[in-house]
């Protein structure tokens, strides 16, 4: 079964974002006032946005991320950045397990090529610069 995760115009040009397994449904649960208390202040004028997700919590997690974004890159977003939108949908499905050890794997490649360039490099402490005479 699908999930959405979609971005409404309300009143006041105010963008809200939510989930559900239907839209359609739920904008017109929305604009009778039997929505959200956010939409029944300022009631919606239209969907901007939908995004069909595979999991509920693939949609719960790309919904935080919506919500967390500036105004201007939410703007961004209802108008379709195909830049933006890959970059909120990227790593959706990683459990919390998965992204500890994919970043710990990230950051263990850091570290190894630091220490790479360093034994290569100048060491701590030394320098090619000459050592001026006293």
């Amino acid at each position: 079964m699908p999930h959405f995760v979609y971005m409404l115009r309300c009143a006041g040009n105010r963008i809200y974002t939510g989930y559900a397994v239907d839209v359609e449904a739920r904008f017109e649960q929305h604009k009778s006032g039997k929505g959200a208390k956010f939409t029944h202040a300022f009631p919606p004028e239209c969907i901007l946005q939908k995004f069909e997700l595979q999991s509920y919590e693939e949609a719960l997690r790309l919904e935080a991320r919506i919500k967390k974004l500036a105004r201007t890159d939410k703007e961004r977003l209802a108008a379709g950045d195909p830049e933006l939108t890959a970059e909120l949908l990227g790593g959706l499905g990683e459990t919390l397990d998965q992204k500890k050890k994919r970043l710990r794997k990230e950051a263990r490649k850091k570290k190894d090529t630091r220490e790479r360039k360093s034994s290569r490099g100048i060491k701590a402490g030394h320098s090619d610069l000459p050592i001026p005479n006293e």
